[in-house]
């Protein structure tokens, strides 16, 4: 009997962290670029011995959804949309030196010129991308980044946005909800990824999808309580048939 209860309590424990996994989907409809997580699940089996009838269910929540999400125009010259498969590379927080990725194209200058998301350095052919100060400026669908000042009469490369394809399934997301490579290697630039100006990729989330999941979800923890109290009757029942 304790076995099914173990069984029981492992399910229940799954669901409620699927559930955290669906509301943070939703509390995130409206971030440009979000990549929904993925929810996922097995049985594995309790090691020791005299445990081969224990079974837990083994969550993962660090798997992401590919599927892109719609474009919007906003025209605004920092606002990039990634065409197609690709992600802009950004850097990490912290002096580990190595690369993030992202949907998300909202960038901003900051006040030493550093093109950057939120508080991350977006990342060049030569690093994080630096610009001058300028009158005017133009991305390439390329991502090749050019600016015009102090009156110069053409505009003047200045770097060229880094963009990567590596394969979703390799991906997961570090704590600042970035993507970043499972193994911690570092993709090269794909030149095949193209951008957009003036537009910004919302989330993939699917807010009817997370519903329906999230009342699923609730309809099979009512299950795991109905098993563990017939578990517990018959527990009872056992007891009982011992005492007599």
């Amino acid at each position: 009997m304790d076995a099914l209860i173990y069984t029981v309590m492992s399910g229940a424990e799954r669901i409620q962290r699927a559930q955290a996994v669906h509301a943070n989907n939703l509390a995130n409809m409206e971030t440009a670029g979000f990549r929904a997580n993925l929810e996922q699940a097995g049985a594995a089996q309790v090691k020791g011995y005299g445990y081969d009838a224990r079974h837990l269910a083994k969550a993962r929540s660090d798997v992401v959804s590919a599927r892109a999400g719609s474009q919007r125009d906003t025209g605004r010259d920092l606002d990039l949309a990634v065409e197609g498969e690709g992600l802009f590379a950004v850097t990490q927080d912290g002096p580990s030196g190595r690369e993030a990725y992202t949907r998300s194209g909202n960038f901003t200058v900051d006040a030493d010129g550093t093109l950057r998301l939120g508080r991350h350095a977006v990342l060049g052919e030569g690093g994080p991308i630096v610009l001058p100060p300028h009158d005017k400026l133009e991305v390439q669908a390329d991502g090749t980044i050019s600016v015009l000042s102090n009156g110069q009469p053409e505009l003047q490369t200045v770097d060229r946005l880094k963009l990567v394809k590596p394969p979703f399934s390799q991906l997961t997301k570090n704590e600042a909800g970035l993507l970043v490579t499972r193994d911690g290697s570092t993709p090269a630039a794909d030149p095949a990824v193209q951008v957009a100006k003036g537009k910004l990729e919302s989330s993939n989330v699917s807010a009817v999808e997370e519903m329906v999941a999230t009342m699923n979800l609730a309809r099979d923890f009512e299950l795991q309580m109905r098993l563990y109290k017939a578990a517990d009757g018959m527990a009872d029942t056992g007891n009982r048939l011992v005492r007599e």
